[in-house]
């Protein structure tokens, strides 16, 4: 059945060196595989492929979410912020913002920030 199959993310770049850093470096993750002109990660339960792409960049949306334990949600924005990343904010009712987090509800946090192509990541609490 479908529902029963491995979903993989999907992530175009201009530049795979440059993503690669980023990917690898920054957010500290580990080549699963490579081939198919792009590099896989391996998460939890899932998969995202970085792969070199002419329309880079042209995503203006979430393009991937992350489930964190609320337990360690705050040591993964400390890790993110140490590295530099930068954490991006926008207008949307129920959301309080402190620092560059988002706060909806009483226990729900997310932040959301870009990679080199600009595609938007997010890491929250739970399901968004």
């Amino acid at each position: 059945m479908f529902s029963e199959l491995k979903p993989v993310a999907t992530l175009p770049t201009a530049d795979l060196a440059k993503a690669r850093s980023f990917y690898e470096d920054t957010l500290g993750l580990t080549v699963q595989r490579e081939g198919m002109g792009g590099v896989s990660y391996a998460f939890s339960e899932g998969t995202v492929f970085v792969y070199e792409s002419e329309y880079a960049g042209t995503n203006e949306a979430t393009a991937v979410s992350f489930e964190s334990p609320t337990s360690v949600f705050d040591a993964e924005v400390a890790a993110l912020r140490e590295k530099g990343v930068a954490f991006q904010t926008f207008e949307m009712d129920g959301i309080e913002w402190n620092e560059g987090v988002a706060l909806m509800g009483d226990s729900l946090k997310a932040v959301w920030f870009s990679d080199p192509d600009g595609n938007i990541l997010n890491v929250s609490t739970g399901e968004m």
